[in-house]
């Protein structure tokens, strides 16, 4: 026979309100009570009524979390399940779901998350990208429906809560580290030139170009798939040049690891012959040969923050938009080496 809130409210002490109100999270139920209360309900096996529960609050305790791309294909990149790990956690504390969104094209993504939206599947939405001209970002405005992006808005930035590195700073300092080996020709290899991570990455690198006096050339520059085959295609382009570059900045870890596996395809060795530096750190980037010399985004921090921000969006519409910037730092590895002598050009 299934356990009443009153039997529980008997175990732990209290009234049956009470208990009713620690099921709904109400906030003036202080936490000696609240922990008391859960203790008798595990004690005990008392499973609230979820569906009661939800239609009382007019809550789904789900949280939409909108993919990029195919899950197929974001799920290879090992920064979305490390993500996923950090909204993970937060809604598990809390006592949230997770909803994951994908489609394969952009109309297909829309419409994934019109109906999450319309048919009441989820409280709030986490983006786990940013783009420009993004349609579901336009959708969710014009819904005025909470959500959060991981990633920095392309517009109407101080009206949208989005949780960050500085990536224009970031892609500045790894460059810097380059050039203070001697490197003068290095190259850029980002995703979609639509994507705002890639934009500001690319940005620090042209900005500590400049502040060193050396050239931005475009044939030096590639956009591609944030993909172990992305690196591979953009080493083809970079070391078919008539002067190729010594020193590389990748914008995602996973694609560094197709640039080294190419680099020995063409007989270039790295260090020696090529510096590497890369975005994210992902345990990848430590164990592949050479260990690579990266920036710590701290992804789990990135999504355990965006998971916050959004529950407190849900339980609080009036909640103001917040810029939250994770920090980052740089894992100095194996990857670079210094150039001895000065280069041609």
């Amino acid at each position: 026979m299934a356990v009443t809130i009153k039997e529980v409210a008997k175990a732990a002490g209290v009234a049956p309100s009470t208990v009713s109100r620690v099921i709904a999270d109400h906030p003036r139920i202080s936490p000696a009570t609240k922990k008391k209360v859960k203790k008798a309900m595990k004690e005990m096996g008392y499973h609230p009524n979820a569906n009661a529960r939800n239609l009382a609050n007019r809550s789904t305790q789900s949280l939409g979390v909108v993919m990029p791309s195919s899950a197929d294909k974001a799920l290879q990149n090992p920064f979305f399940p490390e993500v996923l790990r950090g909204i993970s956690a937060v809604a598990h504390e809390l006592d949230y779901s997770m909803l994951l969104c994908t489609g394969e094209t952009d109309d297909e993504m829309l419409e994934a998350v019109k109906r999450m939206v319309y048919s009441n599947r989820t409280d709030g939405i986490i983006l786990l990208y940013s783009q420009v001209n993004d349609p579901i970002m336009h959708f969710l405005l014009e819904q005025n429906f909470p959500f959060v992006i991981v990633g920095k808005p392309a517009e109407r930035v101080d009206e949208i809560t989005h949780v960050d590195n500085d990536n224009v700073r970031a892609g500045k300092e790894i460059t810097h580290h380059l050039i203070e080996l001697g490197h003068e020709r290095i190259a850029f290899i980002g995703g979609s030139e639509d994507r705002i991570v890639t934009i500001d990455r690319m940005r620090g690198y042209e900005l500590a170009l400049e502040e060193a006096g050396l050239p931005y050339l475009e044939d030096y520059r590639i956009h591609t798939e944030f993909l172990k085959s992305g690196g591979r295609q953009a080493v083809h382009e970079l070391f078919s040049l008539p002067k190729p570059p010594t020193g590389i900045v990748i914008a995602d870890d996973l694609m560094s690891i197709g640039v080294v596996n190419m680099l020995e395809e063409f007989g270039k060795r790295v260090p020696e012959e090529v510096s590497i530096v890369s975005f994210n750190n992902v345990y990848l980037s430590e164990i592949t040969r050479p260990p690579l010399t990266t920036v710590d985004i701290h992804i789990h921090g990135l999504g355990s923050q965006a998971a916050k921000c959004l529950i407190e969006k849900i339980k609080n519409k009036e909640e103001p938009a917040k810029r939250i910037i994770v920090p980052f730092d740089i894992k100095y590895r194996s990857s670079t080496k210094e150039i001895k002598t000065k280069q041609e050009g």
